[in-house]
């Protein structure tokens, strides 16, 4: 297994000529049309060590590795790529779907003009993503492009066609459902001088997606019945964009016709997902106001599915992405069977040398993020039969829902407020208090609402053009779930090259156990290697609104990244 990973690590090593040189070796060889080759390594090893205090688990092999090497070659007219991974032996929390290896993702893509094909695999998004986004996010394990072909033509200015259509990853497999689909996007300032000279910029877009997903007759949603799936599963989705200076205003709305799922029950409601965003900015201040109400969009390639697999869509959660450690410890993973979220991010900079801002300014952020359940209304049918037994069903809509109406649940709420403060010329540092609502329950299963307090103060001291300390305390208060949390973290750069760093999360709550991590970082052109050991919480590592659960471990790591 690492020889593996050390033989991928060694043919990164050996390509020290640099883009430039592969390009024009390759151009000489081609008759004068330059191809270009890049890619990129990476590879994560753990050699993992049990620790029964935080449940990290014994396991057979000596080390673990999630590694991937990517190579794509490029020219005028063809590009090409094909990307190998290795997760024979996977990191903790991968082996039940990851476990394997081979090159799953590979294509040509030939190029004329104004037009573009693409076969093998590919990634794709629609606007935002409400009927379909495709991607890679290695820490979650998604991985669910497309395998077919895509065409994109832009037949006259500010016109952009895309039709698509393929079968999508599922791990190591494909979904027998074939994904079909088409956007359309106008940029009318492209059309209109006005428009341009005033500096004024609208774009409108429309998108289709169709699922072809055959009726399977094994599925028994109760043990007397079986369901009619419908075989063909149609979304719809509308978009405007407006710019002009200082202001962004987005609107859009999908829409999606029966499709029962493990997700929503297998009930045939329709789903739909409605969003409104508008910013404002400037030097000096930003505006940002968002809602967004979803109900019934859960929309997969393999309607009995469950977990983060085979989602043909994406819906993005209205919530602040943090990178403080205790401030993402509950982070929340949107729900496709239906929420309101809401979300708004003030900044504004006190300008230096005044009462507030000081001789450097001071930049204060706000942000409010507020999601919430639907009203639902259980569309019961009750049937009398002949011999005076009386029984009810949930009808096959499952529920209405009043578009205005809220449920009873407050799924997660987060407000936070951001102090950005330079001292002196030297030393910078931030603070900032965060007031928590969790929803366990509804995001995990189960545990009740948490309510939690957050402070965290960052400092930054600058020694001279190489030497930078960086430090971090963070506490988190709350009375439920395991109660208090302390963070403490000391990280040295030294440029070019090296970075060190210690850090502890500590539950000084319930259970009253250290989770230690020391790690040394070294950086060389286009090499990044970094060698650490310590503990790592089990936990839910999200990104996007998508979360995927980690369990515990122990051990030394090594992370090597190449980029050529």
């Amino acid at each position: 297994m690492v020889s593996a990973s050390l033989l991928i690590a060694s043919v990164a090593v050996a390509q020290t000529g640099g883009d430039d040189a592969v390009s024009v070796a390759n151009s000489e060889k081609s008759g004068g049309y330059p191809i270009h080759v890049s890619g990129s390594i990476q590879s994560d090893i753990l050699i993992p060590q049990e620790d029964k205090d935080i449940g990290a688990e014994k396991y057979d092999e000596w080390a673990l590795t999630n590694t991937y090497a990517l190579v794509n070659a490029q020219s005028e007219y063809v590009d090409a790529g094909a990307r190998f991974e290795f997760l024979e032996h996977p990191l903790p929390g991968f082996e039940k779907d990851l476990k394997g290896w081979g090159v799953p993702y590979f294509y040509v893509k030939g190029k004329y003009k104004w037009a573009e094909l693409t076969l093998g695999d590919y990634y794709e998004q629609f606007g935002s993503g409400f009927i379909l986004r495709t991607y890679e996010e290695r820490s979650l394990g998604i991985d669910n492009s497309l395998r077919g072909g895509r065409l994109v033509v832009r037949p006259v200015k500010g016109v952009q066609l895309k039709a698509l259509s393929g079968k999508q990853r599922r791990y190591w497999h494909h979904n027998d459902a074939l994904v079909s689909g088409a956007d359309l996007e106008l940029s009318l300032d492209q059309w209109s001088k006005s428009l341009a000279e005033s500096g004024t910029f609208i774009t409108l877009g429309a998108s289709y997606v169709n699922k072809h997903e055959k009726n399977d007759d094994d599925v028994m949603v109760t043990p007397t019945y079986k369901l009619k799936f419908p075989e063909n599963v149609n979304a719809f989705d509308v978009r405007a964009r407006y710019q002009k200076g200082n202001v962004n205003l987005l609107a859009e709305y999908a829409q999606k016709t029966q499709d029962p799922s493990f997700d929503n029950e297998y009930i045939y409601g329709r789903g739909y997902v409605a969003m409104l965003s508008g910013s404002y900015s400037k030097p000096g201040f930003s505006l940002l106001l968002q809602a967004k109400r979803s109900d019934n969009m859960s929309f997969r390639s393999e309607r009995t599915m469950n977990g983060t697999s085979s989602f043909i869509n994406h819906l993005p959660a209205f919530t602040m992405e943090h990178t403080y450690t205790l401030a993402a410890l509950y982070p929340y993973a949107t729900r496709p069977m239906g929420e309101w979220a809401y979300q708004a991010e003030l900044a504004y900079t006190f300008k230096r040398k005044t009462a507030l801002g000081g001789r450097y300014g001071t930049t204060v952020k706000l942000n409010f993020s507020h999601v919430h359940s639907l009203e639902k209304n259980m569309k019961v049918i009750r049937v009398d039969y002949p011999d005076g037994v009386r029984m009810s069903y949930t009808g096959s809509d499952g529920y209405s829902s009043p578009f205005w109406a809220w449920g009873d649940d407050t799924y997660y709420q987060d407000i936070n407020v951001q102090i950005d403060k330079k001292l002196t010329k030297d030393f910078k540092l931030n603070l900032m208090y965060m007031n928590q609502q969790y929803n366990k329950t509804a995001v995990e299963g189960e545990g009740g609402m948490i309510y939690s307090n957050i402070f965290v103060a960052e400092g930054k001291y600058r020694f001279n053009s190489k030497f930078t300390l960086r430090g971090e305390l963070q506490y988190l208060t709350t009375g439920q779930d395991e109660g208090d949390w302390a963070f403490g973290l000391l990280e040295l750069s030294m440029l070019p090259h090296w970075m060190f760093t210690l850090s502890d999360t500590w539950n000084c709550g319930e259970t009253d156990i250290h989770y230690y991590q020391g790690s040394v970082t070294f950086n060389y052109k286009s090499h990044r290697i970094q060698a650490g050991y310590g503990r790592t919480r089990a936990g839910y590592n999200c990104s996007g609104g998508v979360c995927r659960y980690v369990p515990a471990s122990k051990g030394v790591t090594v992370s090597y990244n190449y980029n050529f």
